[in-house]
């Protein structure tokens, strides 16, 4: 189950509007959902969650590139939607890095492991090599209120958390 909300910033503050991402897709289609929703090519923040297992933030500024943060990466790669967010902020070459990884080159010849924790590492990828930790751009809502370590904090009700810091906790709650 999903969750998803756009708020769009407006001269008399933020506006919210719950969507409906049945027709999305692509990356592509979510930025056009949002920008359908912007007042003067003026900042959009679209929120995704899925049942407290992930969720995104996505935000549009007039024709800019969509900057994105996901709050587990490997979580969200697992669903449709987070899927779409991770591929952006990865890239489609996550299958080919993980192809070098494969290969012997480390420089010994026959093949020694290197003196490494490869646990630790595997602790923190899932087996399409999407970090199971955040991904994305930490500070696409700095100048809004929400600091990195703030934003990397957030785990129950991270949503409402992120409204109250853009001063939109009222408007989002008429759209929960």
């Amino acid at each position: 189950m999903y969750f998803a909300a756009l708020l769009a910033r407006t001269e008399d503050g933020w506006e919210a509007s719950d969507t409906e991402l049945d027709d999305v897709e692509t990356l592509s289609d979510l930025v056009d959902l949002a920008r359908e929703a912007s007042v003067d090519d003026d900042t959009v923040i679209v929120f995704i969650e899925q049942e407290d297992a992930w969720f995104g933030v996505l935000r549009i500024e007039g024709e800019d590139d969509p900057r994105i943060y996901v709050s587990d990466g490997a979580a969200a790669a697992r669903s449709s939607y987070g899927e779409i967010l991770t591929k952006e902020i990865l890239g489609d070459d996550q299958d080919d890095a993980d192809t070098l990884d494969d290969l012997n080159l480390d420089g010994t010849e026959d093949g020694e492991p290197l003196d490494r924790d490869d646990e630790d590492d595997e602790a923190t990828a899932s087996a399409d090599g999407v970090p199971a930790e955040p991904v994305g751009d930490r500070l696409l809502l700095a100048d809004l209120g929400m600091s990195e370590s703030q934003l990397q904090e957030l785990d129950s009700d991270a949503l409402g958390e992120i409204a109250d810091a853009l001063g939109a906790s009222d408007v989002l709650e008429t759209v929960r």
